[in-house]
């Protein structure tokens, strides 16, 4: 029984040539979700300017998100709000280059991390853990229960008054509860990335290490 369960450990353990594919993966999945998120909050979407050749590009953060960033009534109440729209922009949009070029990754995992940090107590703590709202299971709370009450409510009337097939041909009707679920995933995702850093071979970390590093 033990040399069976050593083959298939030293089984397993070949595959270990491959463990490049796992950082790799992390990397690639958080690109676009930084760049989305930076690019939002810059004014002419920073680089996207540039590639449309639309004049001088304006890489500040967008007023409205600062004002957003400070406003305690409908924002998130923040001090030094132009301060924290310019780090949480510039984090995240030329976080997401990094992440995809594999240069000084387990560096820009540290302010990201906060980043998520600030966005999970900040923004999503009050909503729970659930991202999309569900009316059952363990994570669910009176205010998700609350939204799938209202969504079968509004699915109700556009099956009476709407043309309710092709509002749902591309994917299902829910609710967004903006719960924290995202920011922890992303959260344990950057982690990762801290501890393991870029990857091996697709990685200017990996290739400058190998020159330069004792």
């Amino acid at each position: 029984m033990i040399g069976l369960l050593n083959f298939f450990q030293n089984l397993l353990d070949r595959f270990r040539v491959l463990d490049f594919l796992a950082p790799l993966a992390i990397r690639l999945y958080m690109v676009p979700i930084f760049w989305m998120a930076g690019s939002m909050k810059l004014n002419n979407a920073g680089l996207d300017c540039l590639a449309a050749g639309s004049g001088p590009c304006d890489f500040t953060p967008r007023q409205d998100i600062i004002d957003w960033f400070g406003n305690a009534e409908w924002g998130l109440g923040l001090p030094f709000p132009e301060v924290m729209a310019y780090l949480a922009s510039y984090t995240e949009y030329f976080g997401a280059i990094l992440l995809l070029i594999g240069l000084a990754v387990r560096w820009i995992t540290i302010p990201l991390l906060v980043t998520m940090v600030v966005a999970a107590v900040s923004v999503h703590w009050q909503n729970g853990w659930l991202a999309i709202a569900s009316g059952t299971g363990v994570f669910a709370t009176e205010r998700t229960e609350g939204a799938i009450e209202r969504l079968d409510v509004a699915k109700g009337i556009l099956q009476e008054h709407g043309n309710y097939d092709w509002l749902t041909e591309n994917g299902s009707l829910v609710v967004l509860n903006n719960g924290i679920e995202f920011a922890a995933t992303y959260f344990i995702m950057l982690l990762a990335l801290f501890f393991m850093g870029a990857g091996k071979y697709f990685s200017m970390d990996y290739w400058i290490a190998r020159r330069w590093r004792r």
